[in-house]
């Protein structure tokens, strides 16, 4: 065994990719071991929301926007993602100490292996909001190109952030605590339920550098206004994601020295 500390021979890079994904099943078999309805769990947490906000804002509050439970999926299921995968890359680190000292393997795959994981319920949820598309008898456009792009920015920023979070979590085991609280926050600062013509205009402009917010907007635009994001708003997005893609790394070099005092 290594000493704690000392420098692990790098991997081929002809293994990593074998390794992350056996690592991303791995990590989805294990999440529905022993439930009853398996993968259906990740699509009856947005459904069960979308009908209660549905009631509230439709038969209470009595909003106009068109196809709103198709409107509330289009926010709710980009912000069920970046939370879950944002958690669960901030704890990867942490609950996998063995992969850290024992394997010979970058570790900073874990927090990338965490946020992959969590696409395969993304693209699980992706199927309702294709089934209301297609029950509202909404046309698919050519404009659909840009979701794998917009998609993409969202990754990069989340495994950005995740890289920093899940370095700063093995030292502060109180960041958890922090990232959960932040999404928590961040549900009322995301257009999910209601529109975006509601936001002040002084603040709209700052509001679109919220990569959660940004990626929504960018959605909405392509399945419910069938037009292409505005190139600002992808300009945003594509800064957001570059600069916490390097903080993140540059944080998780700094303290990946320090796992093995506290793992």
């Amino acid at each position: 065994m290594a000493r704690p500390g000392a420098r692990q021979p790098a991997m081929r890079r002809s293994n990593l990719g074998f390794v992350v994904s056996e690592l991303v099943l791995k990590d989805f078999k294990v999440r529905y071991r022993n439930m009853s309805l398996g993968v259906f769990w990740s699509l009856l947490n947005p459904l069960t929301m979308v009908a209660l906000l549905t009631f509230v804002f439709t038969k209470i509050f009595r909003s106009q926007i068109p196809y709103y439970p198709l409107y509330v999926l289009c926010g709710l299921i980009p912000y069920n993602f970046f939370t879950l995968a944002w958690l669960t890359a901030t704890t990867s680190v942490s609950e996998n100490p063995a992969l850290v000292k024992k394997v010979r393997m970058p570790t900073a795959l874990l927090p990338l292996v965490s946020v992959l994981s969590n696409t395969i319920h993304l693209f699980i949820q992706l199927l309702l909001i294709l089934a209301l598309v297609a029950w509202y008898g909404i046309p698919v456009t050519w404009h659909y190109a840009w979701l794998p792009l917009i998609w993409g920015l969202e990754l990069v920023f989340i495994y950005g952030l995740g890289l920093a979070t899940s370095s700063l979590h093995v030292v502060v085991r109180d960041v958890r605590y922090v990232v959960e609280s932040v999404n928590l926050v961040l549900f009322w600062l995301v257009p999910i339920f209601y529109s975006f013509a509601m936001v002040p205009p002084e603040f709209r402009s700052l509001y679109e550098f919220n990569p959660v917010a940004a990626l929504v907007l960018a959605t909405q635009n392509v399945i419910l206004e069938h037009r292409s994001p505005r190139p600002v708003l992808v300009w945003k997005m594509t800064l957001v994601a570059g600069v916490f893609l390097l903080a993140g790394g540059w944080i998780f070099a700094r303290l990946r020295k320090r796992f093995y005092r506290y793992l």
